[in-house]
């Protein structure tokens, strides 16, 4: 480049030639909006460290679902809280269980309005807080994968258009697949969290479902964020057995994992605006240090400028309030 000929800020002057060659942007598609679900009528609870997130009784949950689809939001993602607990997350496989029931309700009240989403994992409802049955300290890999697979085939019977099992069993994608194609479902698509690193970032989220580990942690079984390239492993383990998307968890502080992820797979890659991302923003926000709505679309596009096609944030039906009072 030849300065004074040439003068980059020439394509910044005018605010219509910069919006001529923006080429990241944000649209109501992109966002799934996560939905907290409690057994009960009429309930509508305020989950303390997630300001402005609620627990949602089913009732509740199809008021809201309405309004997300009033301003544009036609994915959520679904998390039951549950007060009954046992040792191996098994109670999450009756067809009675909250989930299971709200997307019943959900898929009757609006069918194809909405991509329903079921977040597959056993640690909301097991009375230890872990993802799976523990054998000798540990999380036994292969007897989690008999729930998760029984988990998943309840769900997809509920209507579930999609299943994201969470968890970081090996061998899960395999086990889920194999249990919904023997039992005709075929068709249900598998977007596992394919990287799912042990963050700190997660502790909202866990308040939110009373999901925190009673002893120990989950390094046994999520990713260390110290580790440079085990992510690729863990991708290419899961599209071999037949991953449809991937998600990407937590993702403001894993950008670089998402851009090596979307230049290395041709795979959907859906990033996880995790509860510790949000919380900090918010609490800024409410401080007034920060203009929240400005933080807030600034975030979203480096998801999206990183690689990701799709992006689960708490903060989807306010991004779509946005986006309609500026049209």
């Amino acid at each position: 480049m030849n300065y004074p000929r040439t003068r980059l800020r020439r394509l910044r002057y005018n605010k219509n030639v910069r919006e001529l060659f923006e080429d990241v942007s944000i649209a109501k598609s992109d966002l799934i909006q996560p939905v907290f679900l409690v057994e009960g009528k009429n309930i509508k609870k305020e989950i303390k460290s997630l300001s402005g997130q609620y627990q949602l009784s089913i009732d509740n949950a199809l008021i809201f679902c309405k309004n997300l689809i009033n301003e544009g939001i036609n994915s959520i993602i679904l998390f039951g809280v549950s007060s009954k607990k046992d040792d191996t997350g098994k109670i999450s496989c009756s067809s009675k269980s909250i989930v299971p029931k709200a997307i019943k309700e959900i898929k009757k009240t609006f069918g194809d309005k909405l991509l329903v989403m079921a977040d597959v994992c056993n640690c909301s409802y097991t009375n230890h807080g872990h993802c799976g049955t523990i054998v000798d300290n540990d999380v036994h890999n292969d007897l989690t994968l008999e729930t998760l697979s029984m988990q998943a085939l309840t769900l997809a019977k509920a209507g579930a258009d999609v299943l994201a099992p969470s968890d970081m069993m090996d061998g899960r994608v395999q086990s889920i697949r194999n249990k919904l194609d023997s039992s005709g479902f075929e068709k249900i698509p598998v977007f596992p969290y394919s990287v799912k690193y042990a963050s700190a970032f997660y502790g909202p989220f866990r308040d939110a479902v009373g999901s925190g580990p009673k002893k120990g942690d989950r390094k046994s079984y999520q990713m260390s964020f110290k580790n440079s390239k085990e992510y690729f492993r863990e991708v290419e383990q899961d599209l071999t057995e037949g991953a449809d998307a991937i998600i990407i968890k937590p993702a403001l502080a894993y950008l670089d994992v998402i851009s090596k992820v979307s230049n290395n797979y041709n795979i959907p890659i859906i990033a996880y605006n995790v509860s510790g991302e949000y919380s900090m923003i918010k609490s800024s926000a409410e401080k007034g240090h920060i203009n929240e709505m400005d933080i807030i679309m600034e975030t979203m596009c480096s998801m999206k400028r990183a690689g990701a096609n799709a992006i689960i944030t708490y903060f989807a039906f306010e991004i779509a309030k946005n986006l309609n009072s500026n049209v």
